[in-house]
């Protein structure tokens, strides 16, 4: 049985824009858009008149103390992730929040505190995971038609020019948590490790090359999986002809995404060795199909899970796991250390911030 549940979503920038266009095509009977957040009032009324909104509220607290909810959506800059999330968990209201999640893995710790407390769930927006051939690759996988993976390789190759940067909160650690490891790359990163499974041990790079941020503009890691297979990562926000990739070579195929922003089934490719080809191809013409990647794949599966009373994708866990890995990629890029899973505790510089001991740049003023 489905039900029609109430969500608000905080923050009215451009992300939120979207979101509210994804929920009202993909999923119009499962929402109810019932209000929005933002300090900004002709921002707020903007946004309020084009999704025919009738309330709006200048903080969370107040959206909180007014509306009865079911879910927050938080469309925020990543500096007010921690605080929305937190504030809408204490009131007992779910929560599914933009990535990244946190500022660092500390921010994280607490909101999954405040969810251990609640009685509402939180989640994170990892869009890329549900499209229908990156679920048929799962299953592939889980067969063992593909055999063992070896290699894997992930890359978001994208272009922010300067003037990017003019809004006051990025590419600042304080606001931002990081570079195009943390707010670009994380939404390869994490679609890779929903597929290949845990990590274990990263050694990294980060370089300011050309823009003037405090925080990287390009990031390269070699990682170790639990399964014993290594995949490279670059992020980067210098590369003129932008792209989204991911490439994984297991025993018997080659599997290819290559897209920008979003995929559909048209953008992966399968590549079999010649005596495997029957079965990998047969596989990989099977279902499911005809689900593109997208905030409207996951506000279904969300909605799912709130009528079965289960707790919504993406959860702590595995949105820790991803946010470990970004930090253990700051962490052995500024070191110069192999870091392994489980280094980075409270007592490491790198689990309170994502520059943690500081970075080879003089930071700007």
């Amino acid at each position: 049985m489905t039900s029609t549940h109430r969500l608000a979503i905080v923050g009215t920038g451009g992300i939120a824009h979207l979101h509210a266009d994804e929920l009202r095509k993909h999923v119009p009977d499962r929402f109810e858009l019932v209000a929005a957040v933002d300090p900004d009032q002709g921002r707020l009324d903007a946004f309020k008149e084009k999704f025919g909104l009738a309330r709006g509220y200048a903080t969370i607290e107040d959206l909180l103390a007014n509306e009865e909810l079911d879910l927050v959506d938080l469309c925020t800059p990543p500096v007010a992730h921690g605080p929305g999330a937190i504030a809408a968990l204490e009131a007992n209201v779910g929560v599914v929040c933009e990535k990244p999640p946190a500022l660092s893995l500390e921010e994280f710790d607490r909101i999954a505190a405040a969810a251990a407390s609640s009685t509402a769930d939180f989640a994170v927006i990892s869009q890329h995971r549900f499209g229908s051939a990156a679920e048929r690759v799962r299953n592939m996988m889980a067969s063992g038609v593909l055999g063992r993976l070896a290699v894997a390789k992930c890359d978001t190759l994208w272009f922010r020019p300067e003037e990017y940067f003019a809004v006051e909160w990025r590419g600042r650690w304080e606001t931002e948590g990081g570079g195009p490891t943390m707010g670009h790359g994380i939404h390869q990163i994490d679609t890779l490790l929903s597929i290949v499974g845990p990590w274990s041990e990263v050694v990294a790079t980060a370089h300011r090359h050309r823009r003037t941020t405090n925080t990287e503009d390009v990031s390269h890691a070699i990682v170790t999986l639990e399964s014993g297979a290594s995949a490279v990562i670059t992020n980067s926000l210098l590369s003129p002809r932008e792209v989204s990739q991911i490439r994984l070579d297991f025993d018997t195929a080659t599997v290819e995404l290559d897209h920008l922003y979003g995929y559909g089934d048209d953008d992966w490719s399968v590549h079999p060795i010649a005596s495997a080809a029957a079965d990998v191809n047969l596989a990989w013409a099977g279902e499911p199909r005809g689900q593109a990647s997208g905030h409207g794949a996951q506000f279904a599966r969300i909605a799912d899970a709130l009528d079965g009373r289960a707790t919504p994708p993406v959860a702590i866990e595995e949105a820790r796991r991803t946010l470990e890995l970004l930090a253990a990629i700051y962490a052995s890029a500024f070191t110069g250390e192999r870091v392994r899973a489980g280094d980075i505790d409270p007592t490491s510089p790198f689990y309170q911030r994502m520059d943690g001991s500081g970075t080879p740049w003089p930071d700007l003023k």
